[in-house]
């Protein structure tokens, strides 16, 4: 028995030598693996490493900013802050100098007023347990400065902010479909959702950068370790064609059409008639992008194609001319025409004029006159391929997002006649401006734009700038001129259906348009005089045309063109004064420009003499004997008509009287002298909340009341 138990201890020996050398060489295997293997189980090693040494901060990339061509700003990043409050006593290492909220009641009913909330609301976020910090829901999100100083001002205990930047839109609800927003992402910078903000969302987004280094377990940087630094590449700054003024002019007159009558959308846009530079673009209902109260995320200057109605027979006629088959002194029959098919198409009266000229049924807006110019002398192909060649039908290329190209769908009888004037086919108001700029610019289609230049902020480079663009001959002179004339006995010949689009100096013209509205899903058109979209396609002044304004709603009250005429008569008035075409405006005193020198550290004696000199206006601030500042700046071309602002090195100046400038240079010249600036509105100040004379003290700020000045 001694032996065979002998033999198995031997036996169990060799098993457990084996088994302990298995298990060896199974941990010099995984040894092996995890020294040369790059990924264990799925999980980089080095990377890992990496992640619990190596610390990334980001150095945030500033969004880049969007300006009128005049240099208003119209989008900005702003500083923007979130209150807390630290409720864990053990913050507190000095009872002398509390790091939390040690008196609750008296924290919630100070900050009760400036947050705009219930004390007993407060107080349940300062009452929470057992959690290290709170915040006050949206009252305490999105502070500004002012909001901030006042906080810091109570001086309590426990209350800290947390800094981020937020977009801001200065004028509010201005050009809002054209400029866009960008949203806020708690985790990351704004992105575009709409508009330019959209459109070139990577361009004004710029590009982060970061600070990397090696870190020790409670996360400070290891002496002595190389620290990496990429800088943020910011973004750049956007420059639109819109003109601020042109703009509040087309803003102002939507408004004011909006108190007597009733729609779905108005729209109006104006175009350069020389340039092709988008001047102005707006639609009401707009929206504020600082509050984002949309109602509609389509851009109807693009995004949203409909039937333009009798605005095309502008395009027919010059299809006709083009093809050389137009006779204006031709006649035909008015009232109502019958199809091949038997389909009776009538004029917007039935009854018609009796026996009248093409020239005369462009006038009177004669669906029944283009029909008749068709028949007989014209077919499909000719009209489809010349509504091409003007950009119906494709997209006109301009930088907005979600650009339609609208439909040219027709290709029997009845559709051919209907699209003739502007039934059955689809556009956009872009295209519509485009296709006018042939008229404007003898015969030469120039392509729109809405991007003046994109400037690098931080080296001031420009590195895109567009200017004009023809992009072919679409119709010769004399069509040009034969349409200008017919345009012109439209709005401004006796009876005709544009007279009540007549102003005093019979320099606009252009054409209407009703369109009546298709049924969803097909089926023809639905009934009832207000079921129209109305609009008017028109150049100003005739005589040496400056814009392109096409106004088009759909619903107008009763289908009635007078919230689109009022709306365009009033934007052409303030036009009249812009462009100094009214008869008030005196052109007898000579204007000449001059190239401005550098006057800092100049006495001011010697620069008083060579203004006076010059003939030129100045205004000196401070009794100084140096000039330290001056606005406008070397090299800025003014003329003998501007005025010079000179602050002097005294240390005691007076806020100037700013009333009367435009907000740019009021804005300017008030940061100049270290004044925060508020703007209210859009154009020149009329109201300044800082009396003049007031000494300028550290800190002060100042509202600016701005209106239009015309």
């Amino acid at each position: 028995m001694k032996k065979r138990k002998k033999k198995n201890n031997v036996k169990y020996s060799k098993f457990f030598i084996l088994f302990s050398l298995f298990l060896f060489v199974i941990m010099i295997a995984r040894v092996l693996q995890l020294a040369l293997a790059t990924k264990i189980d799925g999980i980089n090693l080095q990377e890992l490493a990496d992640k619990r040494t190596t610390k990334v901060e980001v150095i945030p990339a500033e969004r880049g900013k969007i300006y009128s061509s005049d240099g208003d700003i119209l989008a900005q990043n702003v500083s923007s802050y979130k209150l807390i409050a630290y409720l864990d006593p053990k913050r507190t290492t000095n009872e002398k100098k509390p790091q939390h909220v040690v008196d609750k009641e008296k924290t919630a009913e100070l900050l009760a007023d400036i947050l705009k909330m219930d004390k007993d609301e407060i107080l349940k976020y300062l009452s929470k347990e057992n959690v290290y910090q709170t915040e006050f829901g949206s009252h305490g999100k999105n502070l500004n400065e002012l909001t901030k100083q006042k906080i810091e001002d109570l001086n309590l205990p426990g209350l800290d902010f947390i800094e981020s930047f937020r977009r801001y839109y200065p004028k509010g609800d201005f050009a809002s479909y054209t400029i866009g927003y960008a949203k806020e992402n708690e985790d990351s910078e704004p992105t575009g959702e709409m508009g330019i903000e959209k459109y070139y969302d990577k361009i004004l987004k710029g590009e982060n950068g970061s600070i990397t280094y090696q870190k020790d377990l409670k996360g400070y940087r290891i002496a002595d370790t190389k620290m990496l630094r990429k800088d943020a590449i910011e973004g750049k700054d956007i420059y639109l064609t819109i003109n601020s003024n042109i703009q509040f002019f087309v803003e102002q007159a939507l408004n004011n059409a909006d108190v007597d009558f009733d729609w779905d959308w108005f729209h109006i846009t104006v175009l350069s008639a020389k340039t092709g530079e988008v001047l102005a673009t707006a639609t009401s209902p707009s929206f504020d992008p600082n509050v984002r109260n949309i109602t509609n995320y389509l851009d109807l200057s693009v995004s949203s194609p409909y039937e333009p109605g009798s605005t095309m027979k502008t395009f027919t006629y010059m299809a006709a001319m083009e093809n050389g088959v137009y006779n204006g002194n031709e006649t035909y029959k008015s009232g109502t025409f019958t199809t091949s098919d038997g389909t009776q198409i009538g004029d917007w009266d039935r009854n018609g004029w009796g026996t009248i000229t093409f020239d005369k049924g462009y006038a009177m807006s004669s669906n029944v006159g283009v029909i008749n110019i068709i028949s007989r002398h014209m077919n499909s192909m000719m009209l489809r391929q010349y509504f091409r060649r003007l950009g119906f039908g494709r997209k006109t290329g301009i930088t907005l997002p979600n650009e339609q190209a609208g439909a040219l769908n027709f290709k029997y009888e009845t559709e051919i006649f209907n699209a003739g004037f502007g039934q059955g086919i689809t556009i956009t108001p872009m295209q519509m401006v485009q296709a006018m700029t042939a008229i404007t610019n003898d015969g030469i289609l120039l392509k729109p734009y809405i991007v003046k230049k994109i400037v690098d902020p931080e080296t001031n480079e420009t590195i895109l700038e567009n200017t004009k663009e023809e992009k072919e001959r679409v119709a010769s002179t004399q069509t040009v001129q034969k349409m200008i004339s017919l345009m012109d006995d439209c709005v401004n010949g006796l009876g005709n259906t544009g007279s009540r689009f007549r102003i005093d100096s019979h320099e606009l013209v252009g054409k209407t348009g009703t369109a009546q509205m298709a049924r969803e899903g097909g089926g023809g058109y639905l009934p009832g005089e207000s079921e129209v979209i109305a609009s008017f396609s028109g150049i100003y002044p005739k005589s040496d045309p400056e814009v392109i304004i096409y106004a088009v709603a759909q619903r107008p009250t009763a289908g009635s063109q007078v919230p689109i005429s009022n709306a365009v008569k009033e934007i052409v008035g303030n036009l009249a004064k812009y462009y100094g075409n009214d008869n008030e405006v005196n052109n007898t005193v000579e204007v000449k420009d001059y190239k401005l020198e550098s006057f800092i550290n100049k006495s001011v004696e010697s620069v008083k003499t060579k203004l006076d000199s010059n003939g030129m206006n100045y205004n000196i601030l401070g009794n100084g004997q140096k000039i330290v500042k001056q606005i406008p700046e070397k090299d800025d071309i003014i003329t003998n008509k501007d005025t010079i602002y000179l602050i002097t090195n005294d240390s005691k100046i007076a806020v100037p009287n700013v009333i009367g400038l435009s907000g740019k240079v009021a804005k300017s010249l008030l940061e100049k002298l270290n004044i925060k600036v508020n703007l209210d509105g859009v154009g020149y100040v009329t109201e300044q909340s800082v009396a003049e004379g007031v000494e300028i003290t550290d800190g002060m700020e100042i509202v600016l009341k701005l209106n239009p000045k015309f």
